[in-house]
């Protein structure tokens, strides 16, 4: 990682080298921690920071699920995650704000600890998601069963629900592909490792409900009003791992992955096995609400 700028770390800005945390901080044991991923746009007018109000309400509502009382409010994380990304001097940038448990009390029960917050971001370079953009990902129906809510809260971006995805991301990728769709523990559709996901049958677009233990990602909060913007319909419904095989175009969502295509699941060729047209309609559609061009979404861009 290229070390640029500055990271916030409770109230300051400390060089990137110095955002360092004890070894016996209460997270790195236990993943008593909630975070966000957000991304900044260079954009025409200038660096944007996409749907920070709907982050920072996540990431809220994260924490509040975790029983950690953030203890600064929404309006000083948003000044925060802004002062960062000027610091940093980037463009644009992947910004992770996280609170976590900090040093103190080791032992399982995390409020005799403070909460920490700090927010860092980094150049995200093209490669990191490349794959499903130019060219369709190759994906694997995880053997790790996606964790659900009644185990831990599916709809907190917590760090103890992403070491199940790992799981699953390094499976996919041991085995050569380029990432994993997990299953719930009903056999039904849920997610890919750090993605949500769609699929087009007969020109209607499906999608998983949260009732499948999905995490409520922005992205495909923001992807399904484009399209119901644009005079179609998303249709939230359970999905078998059949479905995937059958689909006309599979493509996921995710603030790392924007919109991605799937062209082959468990080796068996989507549609025809390149990029769907929805897929690409949707690809372009979404990169011109977080470039500002088109004016019906302005209001999600936070201009720095």
């Amino acid at each position: 990682m290229k070390e640029v700028g500055k990271i916030w770390m409770n109230g300051k800005l400390v060089p990137f080298k110095n955002a360092k945390v004890h070894v016996l901080t209460h997270a790195l044991h236990y993943s008593t921690a909630v975070f966000e991923g957000i991304r900044c746009y260079n954009t025409p007018n200038g660096s944007a920071v996409f749907r920070l109000d709907e982050h920072v309400d996540r990431f809220f509502n994260s924490a509040k699920m975790y029983s950690m009382n953030i203890p600064y409010s929404k309006q000083q994380i948003k000044n925060a995650v802004i002062q960062t990304v000027k610091a940093s001097t980037l463009k644009e940038c992947y910004i992770r704000p996280i609170a976590y448990y900090g040093y103190g009390t080791m032992g399982l029960t995390p409020t005799l600890n403070k909460i920490d917050v700090a927010i860092a971001c980094w150049e995200w370079k093209i490669g990191e998601s490349k794959a499903g953009k130019a060219s369709g990902a190759r994906c694997k129906v995880s053997s790790w069963i996606r964790i659900d809510s009644r185990s831990q809260p599916m709809k907190a971006k917590a760090a103890s629900n992403y070491a199940n995805a790992a799981l699953a991301r390094v499976e996919a990728l041991k085995d050569g592909y380029d990432e994993s769709i997990m299953l719930n523990n009903q056999g039904k559709v849920a997610e890919g490792s750090a993605e949500n996901i769609f699929i087009v049958k007969n020109n209607q677009i499906f999608t998983p409900p949260l009732t499948a233990g999905i995490l409520e990602g922005i992205t495909r909060d923001s992807v399904i009003r484009i399209i119901e913007e644009n005079g179609e319909e998303v249709i939230e419904k359970d999905l078998d791992r059949e479905d995937l095989y059958v689909a006309d175009e599979i493509f996921m969502t995710g603030t790392a992955a924007e919109v991605k295509s799937v062209t082959e699941v468990d080796q068996i060729t989507i549609g025809n096995g390149k990029l769907g047209p929805k897929t690409r309609e949707l690809q372009k559609s979404f990169m011109n609400v977080v470039m500002g061009k088109d004016d019906r979404f302005l209001s999600w861009l936070k201009y720095i």
